[in-house]
């Protein structure tokens, strides 16, 4: 069984910073994709950012320059630091990870984390 956990949401100011954090946990083989999606209120999901194995990067265009995915790949852990934030940020955002195992290949998602902007 696959688990990721997420971590690290909370209220912010707009302007401010928070860090994401999402292990995951299990009969993991390997890693082939980590990323980051957020639904807002009446919204549909949306990528705002994903690493590929082999370090590839791909953020949305409305994150670019302000967030920034890393990876720790001993801990099996992906983070999204999140900077100048604004209230457009405001949003559940969850954990995405593609991931084999020793018997399968899956898509797995966290619970999700909710971020708030707001003065």
């Amino acid at each position: 069984q696959v688990q990721l956990v997420e971590s690290g949401g909370g209220l912010v100011q707009p302007g401010g910073s928070l860090r994401l954090s999402c292990a995951a946990s299990g009969r993991i083989f390997s890693i082939y994709r980590m990323g980051w999606y957020r639904q807002a209120p009446g919204k549909q999901r949306e990528l705002v950012a994903i690493v590929i194995d082999g370090g590839s990067r791909n953020y949305a265009d409305s994150v670019k320059g302000r967030f920034t995915i890393s990876g720790d790949n001993a801990k099996n852990t992906v983070y999204l630091q999140m900077n100048s934030l604004k209230p457009e940020d405001t949003a559940v955002y969850y954990c995405n990870a593609g991931i084999l195992t020793p018997t399968t290949r899956g898509d797995y998602w966290g619970q999700g984390t909710q971020v708030t902007v707001s003065s």
